[in-house]
């Protein structure tokens, strides 16, 4: 599923779209609208992009009459710019055209699974609805909090997208590494030095996948078609058996809330509970 770095390397691709007014809008599935009663041909067609961002793993446009719609991916889903005359692929189920400023593109959404899909938002409820902050701008005072009131594995914890909002399973497993920590480790029984870490940790490995342009495992490419190359400098993730880049041992595999979970189990050790509780420690913030 595209993480973080992946949506905003797609929004970042996405950008040459602000300003554009669509002309004509082409849905071919209904039921990937959210609310199920929206009319989105009537809500885009005549309208202009003002803005295009990203937040948490959700692509956000705001039409030059202030309304707004996102578009999240799902596990499969594509959201790219093709020239009128390229071949519909399958699954295709929505293609807005625009006006013939250059470069003449339209813009598809293809979605094989159907996980993903358009929510248009309603004008009291805007896109921050159930997330959690930034791991981009996380500070380590604001991850304490709000792990200091959860009692599970740190590894589920970082998924919550109502904790923190962006993350998934690799950006997760990469992180977690990077600051040392056993992704079973209870949330509340981090100590300061370890909260300071990963809050660094998940920094690090969110700006250095965006510099590659996210991980492309199976289905993610840019809006322009092409690849992210992140997936060659994955430390842990998917690399179960294989030698721990830092220490040489064997990478382990676990499940976790039903997800793979991938670690070292010598670089990140589970050790026994911290004395003292991180509700009680005081955190610099």
């Amino acid at each position: 599923m595209p993480e973080l770095p992946e949506v905003q390397t797609v929004v970042t691709t996405l950008q040459c779209l602000t300003g554009r007014r669509i002309e004509s809008v082409r849905l071919f599935r209904t039921d990937i609208v959210v609310p199920s009663n929206a009319n989105l041909p009537e809500i885009l067609q005549g309208r202009s992009i003002q803005s295009i961002h990203r937040r948490a793993k959700r692509i956000v446009f705001t039409l030059d009459n202030a309304k707004v719609f996102f578009i999240h991916l799902g596990m499969t889903g594509r959201l790219t710019l093709e020239q009128p005359d390229h071949p519909l692929l399958p699954h295709t189920h929505l293609i807005l055209n625009f006006d013939s400023q250059n470069p003449n593109h339209e813009l598809r959404f293809r979605d094989p699974r159907r996980f993903g899909g358009i929510h248009i938002l309603p004008p009291d409820v805007s896109s921050d609805d159930n997330l959690g902050p930034e791991p981009l701008t996380l500070r380590p005072a604001q991850l304490a909090d709000r792990l200091a009131k959860t009692h599970r594995p740190i590894k589920s914890a970082l998924l919550d997208q109502r904790l923190i909002a962006g993350l998934g399973n690799i950006y997760v497993d990469e992180s977690l590494h990077r600051a040392g920590i056993h992704p079973r480790a209870f949330t509340d029984r981090l100590n300061v030095a370890q909260i300071d870490r990963l809050t660094q940790s998940i920094k690090q490995v969110l700006k250095r996948a965006i510099a590659s342009r996210g991980s492309s495992l199976r289905d993610y490419v840019d809006a322009n078609g092409n690849a992210g190359a992140f997936q060659k400098l994955h430390k842990v993730y998917d690399r179960e058996g294989e030698p721990c880049a830092t220490c040489k041992t064997p990478i382990e595999r676990i499940v976790l809330t039903g997800r793979s979970t991938h670690f070292c189990p010598k670089c990140q050790p589970r050790k026994p509970p911290a004395r003292k509780a991180l509700a009680k420690q005081r955190v610099p913030r």
